[in-house]
């Protein structure tokens, strides 16, 4: 389907749900919003609460103050999930469980609706690290070495458990299975933080990653695009850094969104031959999880000059500060244009099996 050029295309743009990144859900999307092209779009806002319930947000949503992250107001006019049958596309701003992770792209398939990104099993998979890395290594991606920890062995032989994580060395990474945006990550510099860590982890996912820590690291970072005709093309590579002498001793939630400390650098200042490595690894990863859309793919490159993948990401932040779409003005398209781009990949896509 082509997007015409006398009538509106009716668009659902859902933000919010229920996990941790509630906010910068509604954030990406307030800054979205601002971008559609409203001649050729009839924009309805849909925000979903904490609490999971739908409702209709207002044109004017949100009003930012400067530190804080927005949220969806539960007082707005209920919006009945039912009727995304009767528009033409969805755009989900939605990050982290219920929303990333291809629940509600089953929805949206069930419904027979198209709608922006990744479908049910790519979704699933990149939100799952420990899934996702199992198909990395199936491609042959480097990574680093890792322990996956399930409810049931936590609870049930925490020492065996601690064992095979103390087998990985100092310092670990503990983190969520299924969460993003750095929610519920930290790093153990001594074995007496772990069951801390741990239990701080399980807040917010009862399933654990527990990753070798990558010394002397930079944090480069690679956006993917479809092309119109499917082809999957990767964007200049960008660095993420983190002022020192602050409190973060990694990229953390509130460096990246709250406070200012982090800073993108696009382009990162490599040499081409790893660049065009990690690039040609970016569109790896997304071929290999089956991604359709957008994604950004995140790497570790450590002192030595030894390079592994960290992870994938198919519902990036979105903001005009955001690492995505900063790649992507550095490589051609601007704000508006990437979010037209990810309308018309949508529309042209056929719903149901493919």
């Amino acid at each position: 389907m082509s997007l015409p050029s006398t009538s509106q295309l009716r668009l659902a743009v859902v933000f919010g749900g229920r996990s941790s990144e509630h906010g910068v859900s509604c954030l990406t999307a307030a800054n979205v919003l601002q971008v559609v092209d409203r001649d050729r779009f009839d924009v309805t806002p849909i925000g979903i609460t904490l609490d999971g319930d739908w409702v209709r947000e207002s044109a004017s949503w949100p009003d930012l103050a400067p530190g804080t992250l927005p949220a969806v107001r539960a007082e707005m006019p209920a919006y009945d999930w039912d009727d995304l049958r009767d528009v033409d596309v969805v755009l989900p701003l939605l990050h982290g469980p219920w929303g990333e992770d291809g629940t509600i792209q089953g929805m949206f398939e069930m419904a027979g609706v198209h709608y922006v990104g990744a479908g049910v099993l790519a979704s699933s998979v990149a939100m799952d690290k420990p899934f996702t890395k199992t198909v990395f290594a199936a491609s042959g991606l480097p990574q680093v070495p890792y322990v996956t920890v399930l409810p049931r062995e936590w609870e049930d032989d925490r020492a065996r458990v601690a064992a095979r994580i103390k087998a990985l060395g100092l310092p670990v990474f503990v983190k969520p299975a299924r969460a993003g945006s750095s929610s519920g990550v930290m790093m153990v510099d001594t074995w007496d933080e772990l069951d801390s860590a741990i239990t701080k982890a399980r807040d917010f996912d009862p399933k654990v990653l527990v990753e070798s820590a990558v010394r002397g690291k930079r944090e480069l970072e690679c956006g993917v695009i479809q092309q119109l005709d499917g082809t999957a093309v990767a964007s200049v590579v960008g660095e993420i850094t983190v002022q020192e002498g602050t409190a973060h001793e990694f990229y953390d939630f509130e460096a990246k969104y709250l406070d200012g400390t982090s800073t993108n650098i696009v382009p990162a200042d490599i040499p081409d031959v790893l660049s065009d490595r990690i690039r040609g690894y970016a569109v790896r990863a997304f071929e290999a999880i089956g991604c359709e859309g957008l994604a950004r793919v995140d790497f570790f490159l450590d002192g030595d000059g030894e390079l592994v993948i960290n992870e994938i990401n198919t519902m990036p932040g979105f903001t005009p500060y955001s690492m995505f779409p900063l790649l992507w003005e550095a490589s051609g398209l601007t704000y508006a244009e990437l979010v037209d781009r990810l309308l018309q990949l949508a529309l042209d896509r056929p719903v149901g099996l493919r």
